[in-house]
C-alpha cells in the first residue's frame, strides 16, 4: 500500500504532475495538432488526474513501469508513438516527485515553477501530411522557397549532367550504361513495370 500524502503534499504533487505534462513536447504536439481528436486537450487533463490518483490512491505499490505503461497507452490513444525516451524520463520525474512529496520536500516542484520554459508551438502546416489534400489556395507548388513564405516542400537538386558524360563518367551513347530517368518538377519519372518487360 502506498503511504498517504499530506494535504499540502497532495496539492504540490498535483501541480507538479500538471507542470511536467504541460512541458512534455510530444504531448504538447499531440494536443495542439489534435492527433487524438478534437478532445485531445480534455484527454490530457484526464491523464493528469489518472496519474495523480495512481500515485496517491492506489492500494497496490506503484512502480515506475506502471507509470511508463500508463503514459505509453495514453500517447497511443492520441495516435502518437513515442520512441525518444521521454516516456521513461517523465515517469521517472513523476516517481521522484512523489517520493519527495512524501518526505515533505517540494524542491523539484519549486524548480519546475521557477523554470523559464520557452514557449514552443508545434503546428501542422496546411497540407503537409495529406497526400490527397484539397488545397484551394491557388498554390500550385511551383513557388521557389524564398523569404517569409511558408513551404513544406523539400528542395531537390536536379542531377548535374555533363555534356556527353553521365554521372558514372561513361559516354552517353555507351550501350552498357542505362539512361538516367527524366526529372520533371523535382520528381523523377520512372518507367512503369510493364514497359520494362516481365520477369520469368
Amino acid at each position: 500500500m502506498n503511504p498517504a500524502l499530506t494535504t499540502e503534499a497532495a496539492v504540490q504533487l498535483q501541480e507538479g504532475i500538471n507542470l511536467t505534462l504541460s512541458r512534455w513536447a510530444a504531448l504538447r504536439m499531440a494536443i495542439e495538432n489534435e492527433w487524438g481528436g478534437r478532445d485531445s486537450l480534455q484527454k490530457s487533463q484526464q491523464l493528469g488526474d489518472l496519474l495523480f490518483h495512481r500515485l496517491t490512491q492506489s492500494k497496490e505499490q506503484v512502480y515506475i513501469d506502471d507509470i511508463e505503461d500508463m503514459l505509453d497507452e495514453f500517447m497511443l490513444s492520441l495516435n502518437t508513438e513515442i520512441g525518444d525516451g521521454s516516456i521513461e524520463e517523465i515517469a521517472e520525474n513523476l516517481m521522484v516527485m512523489r517520493e519527495e512529496c512524501l518526505e515533505g520536500n517540494f524542491d523539484s516542484i519549486k524548480r519546475l515553477k521557477e523554470a523559464n520554459v520557452p514557449s514552443v508551438s508545434y503546428s501542422r502546416q496546411p497540407g503537409s501530411n495529406d497526400e490527397d489534400s484539397d488545397d484551394d489556395s491557388g498554390d500550385d507548388g511551383d513557388d521557389e522557397n524564398t523569404g517569409g513564405e511558408k513551404s513544406t516542400e523539400m528542395e531537390v537538386d536536379a542531377p548535374q549532367l555533363q555534356s556527353s558524360h553521365n554521372r558514372n563518367g561513361a559516354m552517353a551513347d555507351d550501350p552498357s550504361v542505362k539512361e538516367l530517368p527524366e526529372v520533371v518538377d523535382g520528381w523523377t519519372e520512372v518507367a512503369s513495370r510493364r514497359s520494362r518487360g516481365r520477369r520469368n
